[in-house]
């Protein structure tokens, strides 16, 4: 079916269905043009809380499919590709985080949101990209934290806050593929540029910055800023979603290969089969969504 007619039935069916779709800033442009709300893991963690549609057509990856769920427990939550996973996020059990807990009695335990429902079950609270420094800051001085499950945002942290921390030995593989060479080699073409970098990066590209931020931290970055022209060094999509923006700017990928699998999962034609037949649908069990909901509207709180 020719893309214009995927489209419209899209449309028609999500009216039908009550439905609102949501996606991340990383899913394939086609996907980013479709969607109600597009936004960073926070962003999407709020609007699901509030969304006022019965039905929630998440577009990103399982664990924020979750995280949806947790939030909108009387809400139908579907996932329209169930296997658009996240490499960082099972990198992380909850059976290992019990054993790190119990080598660190009275830690306490700030999880990244790309973590599985059951991780944040046995969180005290969770974090984004945007509000980890936030985050940390709010634990009283004194207190060892765990934090988990990118060693790297971790890191960023640590260094951020001097706060004392136990970091997880997790990473995102996509992010791993933006290296300080290429930061080195693209100043050289593009003088006047700002480089800006996701924390999940290695540290080495996170010392060639000159600011740090996630997704939602970009938008908003650029909005404010005069400067025009942007390295942009995370995930591919993103650069989309800058230049339909912001047109009158230049933004530029840090890496070609920082190309995230699982975000491009989703297409045209599984949103219409998922608002089809209202499936797959993404569900948590109650005492597992319980213990993760009040960790994650800690995150929200904060900010």
């Amino acid at each position: 079916m020719p893309r214009r007619e995927l489209v419209q039935k899209i449309l028609a069916l999500k009216a039908e269905r009550g439905a609102v779709i949501l996606a991340h800033n990383y899913q394939p442009p086609e996907i980013q043009d479709v969607a109600d709300r597009l936004g960073d893991s926070l962003d999407l963690s709020r609007f699901s809380a509030a969304a006022a549609e019965r039905v929630i057509v998440f577009c990103g990856v399982h664990f924020m499919a979750e995280t949806a769920a947790i939030l909108a427990p009387e809400k139908t939550v579907i996932l329209p590709e169930p296997a658009a996973g996240c490499p960082m996020a099972d990198m992380m059990s909850a059976e290992g985080l019990a054993d790190l807990k119990a080598k660190h009695p009275g830690a306490v335990v700030v999880t990244y949101v790309n973590s599985t429902a059951e991780v944040k079950a046995g969180t005290d609270v969770c974090c984004t990209s945007a509000n980890a420094v936030e985050v940390v800051r709010s634990i009283p001085e004194g207190r060892s934290i765990i934090f988990g499950p990118d060693k790297y945002l971790g890191g960023w942290v640590k260094k951020r806050t001097g706060r004392r921390m136990i970091v997880w030995n997790g990473w995102c593989p996509t992010h791993q593929k933006i290296y300080p060479e290429q930061i080195e080699q693209l100043r050289k073409i593009f003088l006047d540029a700002v480089v800006m970098v996701h924390p999940e990066v290695n540290p080495a590209v996170t010392e060639l910055a000159d600011v740090v931020l996630g997704t939602g931290g970009m938008i908003r970055y650029v909005r404010e800023s005069a400067a025009t022209t942007f390295i942009v060094a995370t995930e591919i999509g993103m650069v989309y979603r800058l230049k339909k923006e912001f047109p009158d700017r230049q933004f530029v990928a840090a890496s070609k290969h920082a190309l995230c699998p699982n975000m491009k999962k989703i297409s045209l034609e599984k949103v219409v089969s998922a608002l089809e037949r209202l499936e797959p649908v993404i569900t948590v069990p109650q005492e597992v969504a319980g213990r993760a909901r009040a960790a994650i509207q800690r995150m929200i709180e904060i900010g």
